[in-house]
């Protein structure tokens, strides 16, 4: 299982898509935003713009890892018959997809460390080590209702169908989910939306640890439901993919 987890990383490290969209991509934003509102503050939190927009892209990063670590790979791997060949290898089913979990979750890191540190080393972010130790590991678990939903489109799609799926999914949950740009500032029925989405209980859990405060019990239930919910899917578009393969 190792060996599997670290090919399936190696791979996607090399994949130019996850290095433009999941690592440059959410860098380049908070470097551009904090440049330009770093130094404001929110009235409601009293926390910098800086940290809040370190929470928004390394969200955005984290979230955009997951998808495209699973999402086109998993659909490439079915088109190509990879998936009847793992059917006769000595794995179960639920260690093939623990491993696909699992290293969409390592391919999470580099996304979310550098956009930390990024922020850390520009904008002289510092929290306090118990904020720190809370936000990381909570920001890194909270992606696997994301690595569900591309292993579900993986699982359902070809793989040129697959891509602008994943890129279109990526991009809808950044931008409803408040990522991109605050919810106030959206229609109310896209703030009613913003509301119902994984993205925007990911990263409210985020947004509340740096401003000191206990993660929200909606949020910390929402993201749990949906992982829930889109990893039994997943499971269930697995088993399909597999039956057709």
């Amino acid at each position: 299982m190792l060996n599997y987890v670290k090919l399936e990383a190696t791979r996607m490290l090399r994949n130019k898509r996850y290095i433009i969209f999941v690592v440059a991509f959410p860098v380049g934003f908070y470097l551009l935003y904090s440049n330009l509102w770093g130094s404001q503050v929110d009235e409601a939190t009293g926390v910098e713009a800086s940290v809040i927009l370190m929470v928004s892209m390394a969200a955005y990063g984290a979230l955009a890892a997951s998808i495209m670590s699973t999402a086109v790979p998993w659909s490439q791997e079915r088109q190509s018959g990879w998936l009847r060949q793992l059917q006769i290898t000595p794995l179960p089913s639920w260690m093939i997809i623990a491993t696909k979990m699992i290293s969409a979750l390592l391919l999470v890191l580099p996304a979310l460390l550098l956009v930390v540190l990024a922020a850390v080393i520009t904008q002289h972010v510092s929290l306090t080590p118990g904020e720190w130790a809370t936000l990381i590991p909570v920001m890194w678990v909270g992606t696997i209702p994301f690595a569900a939903l591309g292993l579900i489109i993986g699982s359902l799609v070809p793989p040129d169908t697959a891509q602008p799926l994943a890129i279109i999914g990526m991009f809808g949950l950044a931008l409803l989910g408040g990522l991109w740009f605050p919810v106030d500032m959206l229609p109310q029925v896209m703030r009613t939306i913003a509301h119902a989405l994984p993205s925007y209980d990911y990263a409210s859990i985020g947004w509340e640890i740096v401003a000191g405060h206990t993660p929200p019990g909606p949020a910390v239930a929402g993201i749990l439901g949906w992982a829930v919910v889109l990893c039994g899917l997943a499971i269930y578009a697995y088993r399909r993919a597999t039956v057709r393969a």
